[in-house]
C-alpha cells in the first residue's frame, strides 16, 4: 500500500549513485540494510514527475549524450495528486557526480497559469531561477510522466540517505499528476533501482556489503530509459 506524503525540502545538493538490482539483490541488500539504516516514516510511496521538455526533446537529447553539465525541469507529486495537494517544480542540475535540485512548492493549477501567462509562482531566488530556466528553453511542455514506488533509508546517525525504487513505470500520453498512476514498466519485474544519495564519501560498512553482493554502480535514466523506448517504436 503507498501514501501520499508532502516533503517540504526546497534545496539540495549532494552525490547521487545509482545501480540496478535484479531481485535477489535487492532482497540481500535489504536485509544487510538493517542495524545501519531504517526505512522513513513514509514506507512505500509513490512518485510521479512530469517531465518537461522543447518539442524536439532538445534537453533529454541532450542529457543522454552526458554532458558533464545537464539541467532538467519536472513537476512532483506523492502519491496521486488532487487539486489542492502540493507539488513541486523542481529544477535539478547534475555537474559531474554532483546534484543540485532547487524547487517550489505549488499546485497544478498554480503551475499550469505560471506556463500560461508566466504567473508567480512565489518572489524567491528559487523561483527566478526557474523562470529564467523556462525562459532560456522554447516552448516548454509536458513531455514524460516517470511513476515508481519508492522505499527511502536514513541513517539515523548520519547524512546516508538511501533510496529503493520498484516498478518503475512512464507514459507519454495523458500527462497529468491528477489522472492515474499507471504506465508501461521500464525494468523487468522484480528489478528495482538502487540510489545511493551522500554529501562525501560512501560509508565503509556500505561499500562493503556493495562489494559483498556485486553491486556495481551503473547508469539509468527513468526518463532517458522512456525516451529511448518511444524513439525505437517509431523507428520499427
Amino acid at each position: 500500500m503507498t501514501k501520499t506524503v508532502s516533503d517540504p525540502i526546497t534545496v539540495m545538493k549532494r552525490h547521487e549513485l545509482k545501480y540496478l538490482l535484479d531481485a535477489e539483490k535487492t532482497a540481500y541488500l535489504r536485509a544487510r540494510l538493517v542495524g545501519h539504516m531504517v526505512p522513513d516514516a513514509f514506507g512505500l510511496t509513490s512518485i510521479a514527475s512530469l517531465y518537461y521538455d522543447t518539442p524536439d526533446r532538445r534537453l533529454i537529447r541532450q542529457s543522454l549524450e552526458k554532458p558533464p553539465f545537464k539541467e532538467k525541469l519536472r513537476l512532483r507529486s506523492y502519491g496521486l495528486a488532487s487539486v489542492d495537494s502540493p507539488v513541486y517544480l523542481e529544477l535539478k542540475c547534475k555537474a559531474y557526480d554532483t546534484v543540485y535540485k532547487r524547487r517550489v512548492q505549488s499546485t497544478i493549477g498554480g503551475v499550469q497559469r505560471f506556463f500560461d501567462s508566466g504567473e508567480a509562482l512565489g518572489d524567491g531566488q528559487i523561483f527566478r531561477e526557474i523562470s529564467a530556466f523556462c525562459g532560456h528553453y522554447d516552448a516548454l511542455a509536458p513531455s514524460c510522466l516517470v511513476i515508481y514506488d519508492r522505499t527511502a533509508y536514513f541513517e539515523p546517525d548520519g547524512d546516508l540517505r538511501l533510496t529503493i525504487d520498484e516498478n518503475p513505470r512512464y507514459r507519454m500520453r495523458d500527462l497529468s499528476l491528477d489522472r492515474s498512476l499507471e504506465g508501461i514498466p521500464l525494468l523487468p519485474e522484480g528489478w528495482t533501482i538502487l540510489e545511493i544519495k551522500v554529501q562525501d564519501a560512501i560509508p565503509l560498512w556500505l561499500a562493503e556489503i556493495l562489494s559483498s553482493g556485486q553491486i556495481y554502480r551503473g547508469s539509468f535514466s527513468k526518463y532517458g530509459e522512456a525516451y529511448r523506448r518511444e524513439v525505437q517504436k517509431s523507428a520499427g
